[in-house]
């Protein structure tokens, strides 16, 4: 049995001795196969970005993707998608809400991007049961301040939908990323849900600051704390303290299935900090089922 063929049990394990019914992970990626195949040859050519090997562990059709996260013991989960230019963000909202139609465990997911009819879509895919809103600056190349986008960013602060948005200057610097634009978003929308991706590696200490500020930021684990992202951009020790004390603002992300390792190693990267089990319990699952209550709702019928 290969490692990532015994995530399965060993994620299981996990999750019967924290005594939770199983994960709550806000942070995969489910996409049109054309452009997740885009985003798998830019891992394997190693590109810019990254500059290291990247090896995608669950190279797998979108069938057998979903069967392993339930196999995992992941209770609900999202399909992360992102537009690159303008006109791609309703075709994909429009993918996304299909995928969850037949997908009840996925969350809905949406995405935005800075264009003239930016407002109507978002406003649609709300109207349309959208729980979770994709966005990634560093892809996307934009300013989160775009005037064009600031009605949307009003309508989802009043709908109160989660946004999980790549802002950290990880793996490499952006235009718009680091805690700055972001920072001016918050205080022009203060009300905004915003779960700031990968903790906002690697400028932790400030993104830990705006979740002090501001009750809505909650920050996902993705990547952050695993032996790759280590090396890279290690989580500063001196930060433990505060990220305890966040602990009901921090929830599970894994960045499934573009990870160079097995899925549980993310777990067990966030078991060994050593916070305890009831912030575990949190993160892994009682964060996530308080962001999304359709998640415990689900399970307690």
């Amino acid at each position: 049995m290969s490692a990532a063929d015994s995530t399965p049990q060993l994620a299981r394990q996990l999750a019967r001795r924290l005594g939770i019914p199983g994960f709550v992970d806000v942070h995969t990626h489910f996409m049109p196969q054309n452009v997740l195949d885009k985003v798998w040859a830019y891992f394997d050519a190693v590109g810019p970005l990254t500059g290291v090997e990247w090896p995608i562990t669950y190279r797998e059709e979108e069938d057998r993707r979903v069967a392993l996260l339930r196999e995992f013991g992941v209770l609900a989960f999202t399909s992360m998608l992102y537009p690159h230019k303008a006109g791609m963000a309703p075709w994909l909202n429009a993918w996304a809400a299909g995928f969850a139609a037949r997908t009840p465990d996925c969350l809905h997911t949406a995405t935005l991007y800075p264009e003239p009819d930016a407002t109507a879509y978002v406003g649609n895919a709300i109207d349309d049961g959208a729980r979770v809103f994709k966005v990634h600056l560093q892809v996307g190349g934009f300013d989160p301040n775009e005037p064009l986008l600031d009605a949307g960013w009003g309508l989802l602060a009043d709908a109160g939908t989660p946004i999980v948005v790549h802002c950290g200057s990880g793996p490499a610097p952006g235009k718009f990323t680091g805690p700055g634009p972001v920072g001016q978003l918050l205080a022009r929308h203060p009300r905004l849900r915003l779960v700031v991706a990968h903790m906002g590696m690697p400028e932790y200490a400030d993104f830990l600051d705006l979740a002090e500020r501001y009750e809505g930021v909650h920050l996902d684990t993705t990547m952050a704390f695993t032996d790759f992202s280590e090396r890279l951009a290690p989580f500063p020790a001196a930060e433990l303290p505060r990220l305890r004390a966040l602990g009901d603002r921090i929830l599970l992300g894994s960045d499934f299935p573009n990870i160079p390792y097995p899925y549980v190693h993310q777990l067990h990267a966030l078991e060994r900090l050593g916070l305890g089990d009831d912030w575990l319990r949190r993160v892994l699952y009682e964060n996530g089922a308080a962001l999304f209550p359709q998640v415990s709702q689900r399970i307690h019928r």
